[in-house]
């Protein structure tokens, strides 16, 4: 008998890297969906509550709905979205950091739980928020 884990339990990161700083917000949900994708956009907002943010953007369908779409034209011109082309995931610098995550934190790891595997990931990503020349370093922008 080989004990199985059973049904996974996914739970999916949304984040975002500053290009300049290094800072990065970053959300583990249970799903990624519009009101998730939206929820990112609305903390960003709330993590700088003036001047503009560009976001670099793929095409992914939960990014082009009415809800994301509302914390666009509510953020009154703050907010930019600026669209990559499709299936070009090296352009968006925050895909660099998500790889580096995989490496230093999932792979070839099993937790024990959902709850360990998510707090791993909000300790990743606190330790290279106290770090940010590291998170720029790795995403090529020094």
């Amino acid at each position: 008998m080989i004990p199985t884990p059973g049904q996974p339990k996914t739970h999916y990161g949304l984040g975002a890297v500053n290009y300049h700083t290094g800072e990065t917000v970053v959300l583990i949900r249970r799903r990624k969906r519009r009101r998730e994708v939206a929820e990112l956009l609305e903390a960003l907002l709330d993590k700088h509550p003036t001047g503009t943010i560009y976001v670099a953007w793929d095409n992914f369908t939960a990014h082009q709905d009415d809800e994301v779409e509302a914390v666009v034209r509510g953020a009154a011109g703050r907010l930019v979205l600026l669209y990559l082309p499709t299936y070009s995931p090296w352009l968006n610098p925050i895909e660099l950091l998500w790889r580096h995550f995989r490496r230093e934190v999932t792979h070839c790891e099993l937790f024990q739980t959902v709850k360990v595997l998510i707090e791993a990931a909000y300790d990743f990503f606190s330790r290279h928020n106290r770090c940010p020349e590291k998170v720029l370093s790795i995403i090529g922008a020094h």
